[in-house]
């Protein structure tokens, strides 16, 4: 039994893409669209609970508006088009799904609605309750007041945040490719399709491609194995799927077809919430001896830490940053950025008369930190 179906998850989120939900000409494809609503009215009577992460706004809203370059000449024309556009999405998913006898609920959030722990919290319980009352609610950035510097910038990682706030078990993209290849199948005609991934590693990463396919989303292969670094570290298996065909989960169903990320063990909520975080303030580079340290489930000590760079406080959110340049580990700060740089690699007997204070145990606390 696959890993998607309603008997094995019962929580199930569903990430659209802008080139599968919208033509070029910037309509919306109302038949696959029909397609895959009776796909997931399926696996509503069968007992999965399914919310959708729907990309298109933007798309929908720049031909309304007739908006240059699919509305993203600017951030203006962005926000414009993507205010425009909402309305038109929600339109369509609410009337396809209200003729499979579904009711639609519509929730837009940004990167700060799921960093910040209370409107994290309080959006996972508005997801809960939905979910519970058999609403699917169709979910995506609310593009109309993003910025670069507040946004997800991609709705694969937005899809998988919004696995773990809602506890679900698994997340399937549908994308303009079906999976993900040990070389780009666009270029390399031996390319190889890797069906099952239980480790994100260098190589792995390697492999990704950062341009989106179709020219209209924002997405590439970097960006879905980010969303499967958070939702594997959640709990939930991810699948990248290609979404080309009618019943497009139907399809997937009967072929297999596609790359899955297999699930870590559940971590507790807390710490999940750390790993999936994206928007760190600061980062605290560390030695081979700490990077060790960490892996063995110690607190991050001053003595071990390299550099550190940012802007951060206390309690904010930071990178760990091993000696190779990989990040290790969120977690949040125990001391002010100021601080941490002065008791940098120095031993926690030094800390003291540094900080002309009483210095506190961790730079970060094991139990305030994630590994990656």
């Amino acid at each position: 039994m696959s890993v998607f179906a309603p008997a094995a998850c019962p929580r199930l989120i569903v990430k659209v893409g802008s080139s599968l939900l919208v033509a070029p000409d910037g309509t919306v494809r109302r038949g696959w669209l029909a397609s895959l609503v009776a796909d997931i009215a399926a696996r509503a009577r069968a007992g999965q609970e399914i919310a959708v992460v729907s990309s298109g706004a933007i798309a929908l809203g720049a031909r309304r508006l007739k908006l240059p370059k699919g509305g993203r000449a600017s951030l203006e024309d962005a926000q414009a088009a993507a205010a425009t556009g909402q309305i038109a999405l929600s339109q369509v998913w609410a009337e396809l799904l209200g003729a499979e006898g579904l009711t639609a609920a519509q929730m837009l959030v940004t990167i700060d609605d799921l960093e910040d722990r209370r409107r994290y919290l309080n959006a996972s319980a508005t997801l809960g309750r939905l979910l519970s009352l058999g609403v699917v609610p169709v979910i995506n950035e609310n593009d109309s007041v993003a910025t670069a510097e507040i946004r997800f910038g991609d709705n694969d990682r937005l899809a998988a945040r919004v696995a773990q706030a809602a506890g679900a078990h698994g997340v399937i993209l549908l994308s303009d490719i079906d999976g993900l290849y040990d070389a780009n199948p666009n270029t390399n005609p031996h390319a190889t399709l890797i069906p099952r991934v239980e480790r994100i590693d260098a190589r792995i990463e390697a492999m990704a491609d950062g341009g989106s396919g179709s020219g209209m989303g924002s997405g590439g292969m970097v960006s879905k194995i980010a969303a499967a670094r958070i939702a594997t570290a959640a709990g939930a298996h991810l699948a990248i799927v290609s979404g080309h065909v009618d019943h497009p989960l139907a399809a997937y169903d009967t072929s297999g077809r596609g790359t899955v990320f297999v699930a870590e063990k559940t971590a507790p909520a807390r710490k999940a919430w750390l790993a999936g975080g994206l928007t760190a303030k600061g980062d605290i580079t560390i030695d081979a001896g700490a990077a060790a340290a960490l892996l063995g489930g110690k607190s991050l000590l001053a003595a071990g830490a390299t550099a550190v760079s940012g802007g951060f406080a206390r309690g904010d959110l930071v990178a760990v940053v091993g000696p190779d340049g990989r990040t290790l580990a969120r977690g949040l700060s125990e001391y002010d950025m100021a601080d941490a740089i002065a008791i940098t690699g120095k031993r926690s007997s030094d800390h003291a008369a540094i900080l002309g204070y009483a210095p506190r145990a961790a730079l970060i606390h094991r139990n305030h930190m994630a590994l990656l």
